[in-house]
């Protein structure tokens, strides 16, 4: 008996952790928040993203706002031949800066942890569906600098939420696709 108590104390924690509530920023503000954001870093548990996250640069993503509070977002992605664009829509959850989307039968879970609204944005999403699931950290910044002081702090963040350092993509700059416009790079 005494042996299963320490192995069922962790399982409890683990699952308590599990089911921790992740903050999302208070008084979220959307029209502070809408407009054009860089992602500078993301750190995930994901194997698809783990796969790919050493080729990775920095993309664009423009914020919006749909009357009723969804939120809606235009990710433009440096590929070599071309600028992707990706959009999608996540619809309001209980609070704003807590949204939820669907993509390719996998339900993602969106939630804007921490922001100034000015120089960045920290955003959390779990997506389950077909694999295993996976969380994901991302460090959205106004700008394509980035200062030793918020990648500490994202770092100090992600490693709360059990998410290692070698999970961590420190996103390049690119050089092409940064005005948001989702064009063909010749």
């Amino acid at each position: 008996m005494t042996a299963v108590l320490p192995s069922l104390v962790l399982t409890l924690l683990c699952l308590l952790r599990a089911g921790a509530e992740v903050p999302v920023q208070l008084d979220f503000d959307t029209k502070k928040f809408a407009g054009m954001w860089h992602v500078m870093a993301a750190v995930s548990n994901c194997p698809v993203f783990l796969s790919m996250k050493d080729k990775m640069t920095s993309s664009v993503t423009t914020i919006g706002f749909t009357p009723e509070g969804h939120m809606s977002m235009e990710a433009v992605l440096p590929l070599p031949e071309e600028c992707k664009k990706i959009t999608m829509l996540f619809r309001r959850g209980g609070q704003a800066g807590h949204y939820f989307g669907t993509e390719k039968g996998e339900k993602r879970d969106l939630r804007v942890m921490d922001t100034d609204y000015e120089h960045y944005a920290i955003l959390y999403s779990q997506q389950e569906g077909s694999q295993e699931p996976s969380t994901m950290l991302q460090l959205y910044t106004r700008n394509q600098n980035m200062s030793p002081q918020l990648l500490q702090k994202f770092k100090k963040l992600f490693h709360s939420m059990g998410l290692t350092e070698d999970m961590l993509a420190v996103l390049p700059h690119s050089g092409k696709c940064q005005e948001g416009g989702g064009t063909h790079v010749p």
